[in-house]
Formats: C-alpha cells, sequence, structure tokens
C-alpha cells in the first residue's frame, strides 16, 4: 500500500463527491424555476444516499468484481472487512477507497439523469428509478468499460475518466426518461427561467473545480499523467466556454451567463475520456470542438428536430452530456497518445498494437492501428447508446405499473409544496411566511421566525 496514493484517492473522490453534494444540489436549485428549486435539489440529494446503499450492497462488485457473463459482474456486498482490507483490482490502496472513489462517479451519473427530468417527475417515481438504473444499466456499462474483464475494455477502448461510462449513458438515459415522463406544463417549456443565477453560477464553479478530482483521481496512483489530465481537463473546458461565449455573442449579440456553464460542461464532458492521453494541444482542439458542436445541435439542430423538440429534456443533457461525450470519445481515438497511454495503462500494455491515435498512426506509418482504435470507440458509443435506450425504456415502463412517472397537472401547477410541502424562499416580508398556498406548511409544521417588537421610534428589538 502506498500512503500518498492513498491520501490522493479519497481527496480525489471527496472533489467529486462535492461535484454533486452540494456543487449540482444548489446548481440545479438555483437554475429552475422557484416553484421547483426543493424538488429539483432534493432529486439530487436523495440520489446520492439511495445510490451509496445499492453500491456497497450489491453494485461496485457488479460492476468491478468477479465475471458473470463478458458484459456483466456478479452482485455480491462490499461491506466485509477482509474484503475492504485488501488491496483494490488497480491502486496500492485498499478496496474500501476504490469502493468509496467508485461510488462517488456512480452517484453523479445519477444525478445528470435528473437533469433531464426536473420540473414535473413524481418524486416517488425517481426513488424507485434510482436503484433499477444503477442495477440493470450502469454496473454493464461500467464492467464492460471500467473493468479489466469486460469485453470493452479487453478490446482497448479507452475511457480515461466516464466520457462512455457517466457522460453518454447519463445523456441518453436522461434523454429516454423524459420522452416516457412526458413534457413540463406547456407554459413551463416556453419560459423557465432561473430562480438565482449566482446560485446556479455557485453551483457550476464547484463542478468545475470539482472535475479536478475526477480527471486527476483516475490513474489510480500520484503521477505525472494525473497532473496533465488536470492540466487538460482546465485548458479544455476554459476554452470551450470561451468558443461558447463567442458563438453566443456573435449570433445573440449577447453574453449569457447560462450559455458560458453550458459551454464549461461540454468542455469538461469532452476532455473527460481524453484527459490523461492526449496532449495540451489536443486538449485545446477538443475544447474548439465541444464549445462548437453543442452549441450547434442545441441552438440549430435541436429547434428544427420534431424529436427533439417533442423530448422535455429540461438541462438539455442530451447535447452536453451525450453529444459532448460521443465527441470526446471519437476525438480520443483521433488524438490518443501511445506514450501517454504507456503512462496511464502501465509499462506491460502492448501499444505498438493497442491505444495507438489516428493521428499517430499516421505520423508512425500505422494507419491500420489508428483506425482500429476509432473504430473501437465507435464501438463503444453504439452499445452505451443502444444498451441505454433499451435499459431506460424498461426501466421507466415498470416503474410506470407501480407509480405515475409524471405529477399531474394540478400538483405542477403548485410546484414544491405539492410535492413536499415546503419551498425554496419560504419568508416573505417582514418575517411572515408567505401563506398563499392550498398545502400551508411542511409536514414537520411551520418553524418559528423571530418577529420585529416595537420599541421606540425608528428601533425595533428581535424576540
Amino acid at each position: 500500500m502506498n500512503k500518498g496514493d492513498n491520501a490522493w484517492q479519497l481527496t480525489a473522490a471527496t472533489l467529486v463527491g462535492l461535484q454533486t453534494v452540494p456543487g449540482l444540489i444548489i446548481l440545479y436549485g438555483g437554475a429552475v424555476k422557484k416553484k421547483w428549486a426543493v424538488n429539483s435539489a432534493f432529486m439530487a440529494f436523495y440520489a446520492f444516499a439511495c445510490v451509496l446503499i445499492c453500491w456497497v450492497g450489491w453494485g461496485y462488485r457488479m460492476s468491478f468484481g468477479t465475471k458473470l457473463v463478458p458484459f456483466w459482474g456478479t452482485a455480491n456486498v462490499a461491506l466485509d472487512q477482509a474484503y475492504l482490507l485488501d488491496q483494490a483490482f488497480v491502486g496500492k490502496f485498499p478496496e474500501a477507497t476504490m469502493v468509496f472513489f467508485q461510488f462517488v462517479f456512480a452517484a453523479i451519473t445519477l444525478v445528470l439523469i435528473a437533469g433531464a427530468l426536473l420540473g414535473r417527475m413524481n418524486f416517488y417515481a425517481w426513488m424507485l428509478f434510482v436503484p433499477l438504473w444503477l442495477t440493470f444499466s450502469y454496473t454493464f456499462v461500467a464492467f464492460s468499460i471500467w473493468c479489466p474483464s469486460g469485453f470493452l475494455a479487453k478490446a482497448g477502448i479507452i475511457d480515461y475518466s466516464g466520457g462512455y461510462v457517466i457522460h453518454l449513458s447519463s445523456g441518453v438515459a436522461g434523454f429516454t426518461a423524459a420522452y416516457w415522463v412526458g413534457p413540463r406544463l406547456t407554459k413551463d417549456r416556453e419560459r423557465f427561467p432561473p430562480n438565482n443565477i449566482l446560485l446556479m453560477m455557485a453551483g457550476a464553479g464547484l463542478l468545475w473545480m470539482g472535475w479536478t478530482g475526477f480527471n486527476g483521481g483516475d490513474p489510480y496512483v500520484v503521477s505525472i499523467d494525473a497532473s496533465l489530465a488536470v492540466l487538460n481537463t482546465h485548458v479544455c473546458t476554459a476554452t470551450s466556454l470561451l468558443t461558447w461565449l463567442i458563438l453566443d455573442i456573435a449570433v445573440f449579440g449577447k453574453a449569457s451567463i447560462i450559455g458560458a456553464v453550458q459551454g464549461m460542461i461540454t468542455g469538461l464532458v469532452c476532455i473527460t475520456p481524453a484527459a490523461g492521453v492526449v496532449q495540451g494541444w489536443a486538449a485545446i482542439i477538443m475544447g474548439i470542438f465541444s464549445g462548437s458542436i453543442p452549441w450547434f445541435t442545441m441552438m440549430v439542430v435541436h429547434k428544427k428536430s420534431e424529436l427533439l423538440q417533442k423530448v422535455d429534456d429540461t438541462m438539455a443533457v442530451l447535447h452536453t452530456h451525450a453529444i459532448a461525450g460521443c465527441l470526446g470519445g471519437i476525438m480520443t481515438g483521433l488524438f490518443a497518445s501511445p506514450k501517454l497511454n504507456r503512462l496511464f495503462y502501465g509499462y506491460g500494455v502492448d501499444v505498438d498494437s493497442t491505444y495507438v491515435g489516428l493521428f499517430y498512426g499516421f505520423h508512425m506509418g500505422e494507419v491500420r492501428k489508428g483506425f482500429r482504435q476509432v473504430g473501437i470507440q465507435l464501438l463503444g458509443i453504439v452499445f452505451v447508446l443502444v444498451f441505454n435506450v433499451i435499459a431506460t425504456s424498461l426501466i421507466c415502463l415498470v416503474v410506470q405499473l407501480i407509480v405515475p412517472l409524471r405529477m399531474s397537472d394540478e400538483d405542477m401547477e403548485i410546484g414544491d409544496e405539492a410535492a413536499h410541502g415546503e419551498e425554496a424562499y419560504a419568508i416573505w416580508g417582514q418575517g411572515d411566511k408567505l401563506e398563499n398556498s392550498r398545502y400551508g406548511s411542511s409536514v414537520y409544521g411551520d418553524l418559528e421566525v423571530p418577529m420585529p417588537k416595537p420599541r421606540g421610534a425608528g428601533q425595533v428589538e428581535m424576540t
């Protein structure tokens, strides 16, 4: 065991955890209409807790344990002391560290899916969806691509930190689930302004800085490759943000902070499958493409496509995660450096026959190997896309047999108070609670609020 590696791995895991709690909680809470702030944040809060219990109960071993079939592991608990204190399958630290590190990745995947469903999904349906999707979708893809026994891992697919397992999966699953859940109210789709842009920016900032652990933790060792991955991550993200911003100014005549956040996210997503296996110049190129292609699909293609218009994807996860994830996976196949792949995968890897980006294939006179890598990257995209459409659809149909997937129109008119009996901003005027709802108060009752007591001219005393 290595104390330095273990310390960094736990730190990286905590940074990734902070991307969700509180990062995406406050990003979602600020980015939606005021009446949906509590419900949106609560969906993320619940998912984080639920995924952890499922993960240690069976999910981790299904994703990284003994092979059951070429794309799935055998279900088993990850709570036994003898198991948790043994060395992890990769890295010189205990299995307990790896379980926690991989958990925060699984959790954020479910929370990203929630972004497509904000503003109308029945919370009780979400409570059922989370453990089912983790079990019957996430574990399949994670085992296939990340576990050394998975069939795509053996084929030589490059997914440095989750461009496929997390972002492509969540983008496709979110869009598919949004189709089955149905749209928001018409007036909410037409006008859905953020209730607190500064809060949304704070969440976005946590998401950006947390990506230091997201990509920097995946070599499973404190190494020069981890350092490169961190720098590439932030360079690509900044480039993508600026590209999106320039396009907004050129086309719409205004610099939009919401657009800048979208560009930030697409840059983070695009570099994720490639972070530690591409050179800095490639990170710049990937940032330019991640700030422009998703912008085009969101601002142009989406408005002309009947299918995209029909499906109500609240936070545009199809564009920011699925399309940006595909883009990152393909460009990884173009720009992956054999030397950097040797650093990442270890010196036992035969980089002369695997992990050769097409650009380097031309440079080395091994074009066939470069095309092979691009082919494997494309195969991974097709696998994740098809599997998630089928698995997510089946899960939604099963959940629908138990509880409605969508809230009633009447409850959607009200929002948070109908779903939870609580409001995000409940105080009005001089400390009085705003009482304009037929639901009244939280199930826990009204909290006592200090009221001003007259003391003299121009003076008040708080009781």
